[in-house]
């Protein structure tokens, strides 16, 4: 989790944000990308969704 956080407030773009629902929208934007296209090395550079269908299939 502690990566995660690290990793999202570097790189979401919360600075444009103008209202609380417009940065909830920015987190949800930016967790769908992490978990969907967002490549990681920790992961053999698969996506967490690619890594997880990558484990049931083994």
């Amino acid at each position: 989790m502690e990566s995660f956080f690290g990793h999202m407030k570097d790189e979401l773009v919360y600075k444009e944000c103008r209202t609380i629902q417009e940065f909830r929208d920015q987190i949800e934007i930016y967790i769908t990308y992490y978990n969907s296209g967002r490549y990681q090395w920790s992961l053999k550079k698969m996506t967490p969704d690619e890594f997880r269908s990558h484990l049931l299939i083994s």
